[in-house]
């Protein structure tokens, strides 16, 4: 009785920890290795895991999830290897075995990540099959010396920003197929990377601010093998990053834009961030944190926090959980009609999905549905052939046109387009297949643990190495009902953690029936330890209600919330189809023979009004909003105006002063509460992420002494 007592208190302790990983310091935490049996967590001197991820494949998705995959399979993502230039096998340097080739940057990886991994977790053979064409190319690229893939030198100074992309397409092929030959090849590479001297090592704009990436690999592959050689070659790679941990006058890479307004005053904060570059900020925020499990000093941990901060302090204060700085974020262009490229919304949540693994903070898990369900899907067309390069949280109007300056880019970077632009072209693949993989992750003390909600199946080992499956039931986040069913051939005990998400504050738990006698706290991880047999079922309940968020430092715009999704106006959209070959930018590239009469672009265009302000009552708004759920699309596709599952309606009155401004975007906020003499009408909002055409960002209307005029 004495033991059993004892590890029912050592469970708890551990519980306690996974649910709060601040309670004790970086130290403490550290084991010799993961106390994990049954995955691959850090090994010493790492800081320990608090989540680990599951191999891919492991995790399967339904419901719309599922959906989204095979529009992607079907869409553009299964399709690009036919029609990008980038991907075109002849003279292909991923596919040379001296580096050689025409093509060869970061198109192929950048694809491949999403690809690939899409791939896996359909068990697509079609897709396997090519993705191993690409993966067997760049085994064989690996040279006496250790390096691989395309030579790209100047002066001397290799680029190895692609090599690190290709190091994430490695990767989850080798938890795919166990292939030892990627451990060996990375093995040999690192090693190269280990002679290069330091002044010629990561030596230029991109490959330096994205360093973190490759230290990211080489932590996978240290924990695989446990070879020490690596700890040092992380000390080097962080040593020739960008140093994102700092604070300093950094503005030579974004003072010479020429789409910043002239005479502007730069204020003193615009050099508290190393770059302001949108997708480098969404995927190098983090490499601080990275740099923390080894280093241990947890002034590294709080780094990334202040990154992720600083720009939504000054541009992220909009709906979405993105920021406003199209391509390069500028002082005094901070209204929502700012917006962010798909990259930037893809890096973004692959990044929250990281900091969640290292943090154990369910603050990432929150963030990265917040952008997963209210940005990312408006930045791609429902069929996921065509995407824009910039999305807004207000955006009225898609077309060809030249936005800039009131965009930060010069040519058609609104157009739904197949061809445009290079990067996301490539690189939105990895947005949802990533998402997927991390709906479950594995804890240290050999549990399981449901980050992100949605319809899934997953297999996972726990206890003593004993393989359950997780049934997981549901529309989140169109509904509150989420059902684990358990099943395994033996019974098990093991502690299974349920993610209470931040933005819910009466969450209920049922284990078999029967309501959990555990605490549960919001933005917490609820810890149910149990023997477990097969039949167990867990019903969470997430209860959602009307929010309405008042953006103070954007004129007092406001945005409504109802649990994870935000909304916005519903305006009638009008489809324009145009030749995707006379509107994409001036780099895209199709492949000879490519017909693009079959991938056009489109323009879309507001066929209903969209210059609204919200009445409601700002004291208890729940209840200026009716809300009105509808069946359950039979396509499974939920994110289209015509689709959704869920519309409020909320009174409103039009402001015929906001119009379109002379670059035809959607004109800037004035400060709220807005007078306005039109009569007061009902509209109708939708959840953010089907709204292609939207206001996200609400003014308010108010017709008293404080009211302003537009």
């Amino acid at each position: 009785m004495f033991i059993l007592s004892n590890i029912r208190k050592l469970l708890i302790i551990i519980c306690l920890f996974l649910t709060n990983p601040f309670s004790i310091n970086a130290q403490e935490a550290t084991t010799p290795y993961s106390a994990t049996n049954n995955y691959f967590g850090n090994r010493s001197p790492l800081v320990s895991s608090k989540y680990i991820k599951l191999p891919v494949g492991a995790i399967t998705p339904e419901s719309w999830l599922k959906e989204y995959l095979h529009r992607q399979s079907e869409g553009l993502t299964g399709n690009l290897g036919k029609i990008s230039a980038w991907l075109q096998k002849n003279d292909n340097a991923w596919l040379s075995s001296s580096g050689e080739g025409k093509w060869g940057w970061e198109e192929v990886p950048y694809w491949l990540k999403g690809y690939g991994n899409i791939g896996y977790i359909l068990n697509d053979k079609a897709m396997i099959v090519e993705t191993k064409i690409w993966i067997e190319g760049v085994l064989n690229s690996q040279r006496e010396d250790g390096n691989f893939g395309p030579k790209g030198f100047s002066d001397d100074k290799q680029d190895f920003w692609a090599n690190m992309i290709m190091l994430y397409c490695l990767q989850s092929y080798y938890e795919f197929s166990h292939d030892e030959r990627v451990t060996k090849l990375m093995t040999r590479y690192f090693k190269f990377q280990l002679t290069v001297p330091d002044d010629k090592f990561l030596k230029g704009y991109w490959q330096k601010l994205r360093g973190g990436d490759n230290f990211y690999s080489v932590l996978w592959l240290y924990n695989h093998t446990g070879d020490k050689f690596l700890l040092d070659l992380a000390e080097k790679i962080h040593r020739n990053t960008s140093d994102w941990s700092s604070r300093g006058n950094k503005l030579e890479n974004v003072l010479n834009q020429k789409s910043i307004r002239e005479g502007m005053q730069w204020p003193s904060w615009y050099g508290d961030q190393i770059d302001w570059h949108n997708v480098n900020h969404a995927q190098c925020f983090r490499e601080p944190a990275q740099y923390y499990l080894l280093n241990h000093d947890e002034k590294y941990l709080k780094a990334s926090y202040e990154n992720f901060s600083i720009i939504r302090e000054h541009f992220g204060q909009v709906p979405g959980g993105m920021f406003g700085s199209d391509e390069n974020a500028r002082p005094g262009y901070a209204d929502p009609r700012q917006g962010v490229e798909t990259c930037g919304l893809v890096e973004q949540m692959n990044s929250d999905e990281t900091m969640l693994r290292i943090t154990g903070d369910l603050f990432w898990a929150d963030h990265a549905e917040n952008v997963a369900f209210n940005m990312y899907p408006a930045a791609v067309m429902p069929d996921f052939k065509s995407l824009h390069y910039i999305t807004s949280p207000n955006m009225v109007l898609c077309d060809d046109k030249n936005h800039a300056p009131g965009i930060s880019n010069e040519g058609p970077f609104l157009m739904m387009n197949p061809f445009s632009s290079r990067c996301c072209q490539h690189n939105h693949s990895q947005g949802w297949p990533y998402y997927v993989e991390n709906l479950w992750l594995a804890t240290p003390d050999n549990g399981a643990f449901a980050a992100l909600y949605a319809a899934s199946n997953a297999k996972i080992l726990v206890g003593n190495g004993t393989e359950v499956g997780f049934t997981e039931q549901t529309n989140y986040p169109f509904e509150e009902k989420i059902q684990i069913t358990l099943s395994m051939e033996k019974e098990v005990p093991f502690p299974l953690y349920l993610r209470i998400p931040g933005w819910c504050s009466n969450a209920s738990v049922l284990v078999n029936d029967k309501p959990v006698k555990i605490k549960i706290e919001s933005g917490k991880a609820l810890c149910i330890n149990r023997s477990w047999k097969n039949g167990d079922h867990v019903i969470l309940n997430l209860p959602m209600t009307v929010k309405v968020k008042t953006w103070e430092k954007n004129h007092n715009s406001v945005s409504v919330n109802y649990g994870p999704l935000t909304f916005s106006l519903k305006i009638k959209e009008n489809y324009i189809k145009k030749s995707s070959d006379k509107t994409a930018i001036s780099d895209s590239k199709w492949q000879e023979g490519a017909d693009v009469e079959k991938w056009p672009s489109w323009e879309i265009h507001p066929a209903s009004d969209w210059n609204y302000g919200l009445i409601f009552d700002a004291k208890n708004p729940e209840k200026s909003f009716k809300i009105d759920k509808k069946a359950w699309p039979s396509n499974n596709f939920p994110f289209t105006i015509n689709e959704v599952p869920i519309v409020l309606r909320v009174k409103a009155k039009q402001i015929p002063e906001w119009t379109l401004d002379n670059t035809l975007l959607c004109g800037e906020l004035k400060d709220s509460p807005v007078a306005s003499t039109q009569p007061e009408v009902e509209v109708e909002l939708i959840p953010m992420g089907a709204a292609r055409l939207r206001i996200s960002a609400f003014p308010v209307i108010g017709n008293g002494k404080d009211a302003h005029s537009w």
